[in-house]
């Protein structure tokens, strides 16, 4: 196998995970809005499985690849995030806050599904050659990117899932101000993910190793 192969392969393992684990996200996300009675993603056509049309160029392209390049243990990004409109829900923020939780409850599902992948693969159910290999690696990748992207949108800030979550529970008063930092948000993730190889990962290694093995356990 040559270098260029390798690479390729490298990228694959990595990139597959990565890319159904951040389209199904927002997926999940406008799926659930329906329920709530807000259409807004759905007339937009951002409720379709094609990563392309869930592709943000920072949040999917550079800083998955810059983490990669850097050895980081973590791989996480974000996708463009599909389009809600609160004002259509019955009860904007508890709605939105269920809304909020479909994006990592589908991280965890899919971090199921994968490690079942992986364990069948394991058991020799999809043979022992290259191929078997290659789709035990995307499944083992699967299981880590899911559960890092479930954590880390849980943190409580805006606009990260947990900090809608937030909004939606607290009491009118603090969630008002806390939803005011949804406008500064971007920059709030980017502090985050500088910090990330210091404080957040000694915060979220424990929690994302102990909900793996979790999920692996439930799996056996």
């Amino acid at each position: 196998m040559n270098n260029i192969e390798s690479i390729l392969i490298a990228v694959s393992v990595w990139a597959i995970p990565v890319l159904t684990a951040l389209t199904l996200h927002e997926v999940a996300h406008g799926r659930v809005a329906i329920l709530f009675g807000d259409r807004t993603a759905q007339a937009q056509g951002r409720l379709s499985l094609n990563p392309l049309k869930h592709i943000d160029p920072i949040g999917t392209v550079l800083l998955p690849i810059g983490l990669f390049a850097a050895g980081s243990p973590f791989l996480f990004g974000w996708a463009k995030p599909v389009p809600i409109d609160a004002r259509n829900f019955r009860h904007p923020r508890a709605d939105m806050a269920w809304v909020a939780l479909a994006g990592p409850a589908s991280n965890l599902v899919m971090a199921c599904l994968w490690t079942l992948i992986g364990r069948s693969g394991l058991s020799g159910l999809f043979g022992t050659g290259v191929a078997a290999a290659w789709l035990i690696n995307n499944a083992k990748r699967g299981l880590i990117i899911n559960v890092v992207l479930a954590v880390f949108n849980m943190l409580p800030v805006p606009p990260l899932d947990g900090g809608r979550v937030l909004v939606g529970i607290l009491p009118p008063t603090p969630a008002h101000w806390l939803a005011r930092l949804e406008p500064f948000g971007f920059w709030i993730v980017i502090a985050l993910v500088y910090l990330e190889s210091t404080h957040v990962i000694s915060v979220l290694s424990p929690i994302v190793a102990s909900l793996s093995n979790l999920i692996a356990r439930l799996a056996s």
